[in-house]
């Protein structure tokens, strides 16, 4: 049978060296049997001495590379080149050496907590040794924390980095973990390396707005309204959607209707803006509570009302010089039409609203109004003044409009509304409709007049009936002729109703004329012709014409 024991061999042995061998147990020494080596590395790893059987190495060796060979021997009878044994499968085993560095898996290593945390779990960091898990503590690691202490620790064995309970994030928001890792149990003589933990800790809103300061603005009386008066700021350690909060100002006052405050979302800063016009004049100085409130608030971490906090705004108000002001927004004044040159329609004022007044200049008196020409309601019935007043320091003015109504008085004589030229047919009763015209415009409407002059004898051929503003001129006989006269003078009076009335006398040419059948008189004068009684409503209308009456 074979003899032998089990092989190794060094790794990293740089020397040539036997380390084992192999006989048959027939062997006596005699060289008679001849050993012969196969299998993995038979040659060029290992070699069989053929005669001994002492098997050497050809090479160093790395078990990291391979760590065990399988080889064949057998014992050949030299003179019978038979089998002396059997052929034998045995393996050469490569012993490990801590030749190896532990190496940190899956770097760079980054993991993130929220603050105010308990002691938690952070990362777990894994390191490998190439080194022979199973022989000795080659390959038996040990990890300890190199910086990151006391905040942070690493458990030897199960390799999970640890927080320090409540850690502040305002007060630190990252930290380098470096942890180290040791073969061999950390022995002396063994290999180390060792990796970095990135630690950052994630805001909580653990921190309320708070005003460092009062604050105090200034304002002219004369900005605009939507004038940004200033900015005030609440500071919060937090950041982000822990930071963002609102603003407001103290309610039911005065001084909360004249401004605003809105949040800019982007510097989380209160913007103060004027909401209504101010006037030094009225009021100078607004004092006010503004307040910030988190819009998030954790109650995990603060209570409720410590996410909210309060300043006190003075805002004053500048003095601008104004220019003068009018007691009245416009006037209006009336006038009658026959007014006197001269005579006073009114006056105007104003004054000036600064605190320090200066002499305000109205017109070169006093401010009042006079008629400098005739009026005539007729010609222009409104006129429209612009009136300005002016300081006579700094030159600021304004105006104000003046509406000056003339009154109508009765300064017309009503007249005929036109030159009528009238005709008579034979048998014809109304002749002519009448109206008249009248200028003036009293104020509860015209009212005319109408009658013939008064004569010793009664007009024999004509007569006038007044149908109250408009006239009718009749005839007195049925029959008239050109024979017998070609044209009747009628003068007629016109009164209107003003006080005193007014009047004018119009003399009427009523022409003879032989008509048409369909009542018309044809132009250029016609002969005389007889009328018969009866004449027809169509002839009759003919006769009438309608006239305008305009004021």
């Amino acid at each position: 049978g074979w003899i032998w024991k089990q092989l190794f061999v060094p790794e990293e042995d740089p020397t040539s060296r036997v380390i084992g061998q192999l006989r048959s147990d027939s062997d006596r020494g005699e060289r008679s049997i001849k050993y012969i080596l196969s299998g993995e590395g038979a040659g060029d790893v290992f070699v069989i001495d053929e005669y001994t059987g002492e098997i050497r190495t050809l090479k160093k060796l790395d078990r990291e590379e391979k760590a065990s060979y399988v080889l064949q021997a057998q014992a050949i009878n030299r003179r019978t080149n038979e089998p002396e044994e059997p052929q034998s499968e045995f393996i050469i085993k490569v012993q490990d050496i801590n030749d190896n560095i532990p190496q940190f898996q899956n770097e760079p290593y980054v993991s993130s907590i929220p603050e105010m945390s308990p002691t938690t779990t952070v990362a777990r960091v894994t390191a490998t040794d190439a080194d022979d898990p199973v022989f000795g503590n080659n390959a038996k690691l040990i990890y300890s924390i190199l910086q990151g202490e006391p905040y942070f620790s690493v458990e030897p064995k199960t390799i999970i980095v640890t927080s320090w309970p409540n850690m502040d994030r305002e007060a630190r928001d990252q930290y380098l973990v470096v942890v180290q890792v040791k073969d061999m149990l950390g022995l002396s003589d063994g290999h180390s390396s060792s990796t970095t933990v990135t630690v950052s800790l994630t805001d909580v809103n653990d921190n309320g707005p708070t005003f460092q300061h009062l604050y105090a603005f200034a304002i002219p009386e004369d900005a605009a309204v939507g004038t940004t008066v200033g900015r005030i700021m609440a500071e919060d350690g937090d950041i982000g959607i822990n930071a963002q909060m609102t603003y407001s100002l103290e309610d039911d006052l005065e001084e909360s209707s004249t401004f605003i405050i809105k949040t800019d979302t982007v510097t989380q800063e209160g913007v103060i803006l004027l909401a209504k016009a101010l006037d030094f004049e009225t009021k100078r100085r607004f004092v006010m509570a503004a307040e910030a409130v988190n819009d998030q608030p954790d109650t995990r971490f603060l209570l409720l009302e410590e996410f909210r906090d309060r300043t006190t705004l003075k805002i004053v108000v500048e003095d601008v010089d104004e220019p003068p002001v009018f007691l009245s927004p416009t006037y209006e004044w009336k006038v009658p039409e026959n007014v006197a040159v001269g005579t006073a329609v009114g006056s105007v004022s104003a004054i000036d609203s600064d605190t320090v007044n200066k002499p305000v200049k109205v017109d070169p008196i006093n401010g009042t109004i006079t008629v400098t020409k005739a009026l005539d309601r007729e010609t222009s019935n409104w006129h429209n003044l612009t009136v300005e007043a002016k300081e006579t320091q700094n030159h600021l003015s304004s105006s104000v409009v003046v509406f000056i109504k003339v009154l109508d008085i009765n300064d017309n004589v009503p007249r005929l509304a036109r030159d009528y030229q009238p005709y008579i047919c034979e048998g014809t009763q109304l002749i002519q409709l009448l109206s008249a015209v009248d200028p003036d415009e009293p104020a509860e409407g015209h009212h005319f007049y109408f009658s013939m002059v008064p004569e010793k004898h009664i007009n024999p051929n004509f007569t006038l009936r007044d149908n109250q503003n408009t006239a009718g001129i009749l005839a007195r006989r049925s029959t008239f002729t050109r024979k017998d006269r070609t044209q009747y003078l009628l003068p007629v009076v016109v009164a209107d109703s003003g006080s005193p009335a007014l009047s004018s006398t119009s003399t009427l040419t009523i022409s003879v004329c032989s008509c048409q059948p369909d009542g018309h008189c044809p132009a250029g004068g016609v002969k005389a012709l007889a009328l018969s009684m009866g004449v027809s409503l169509q002839t009759l209308m003919g006769l009438v014409v309608c006239l305008v009456t305009f004021s």
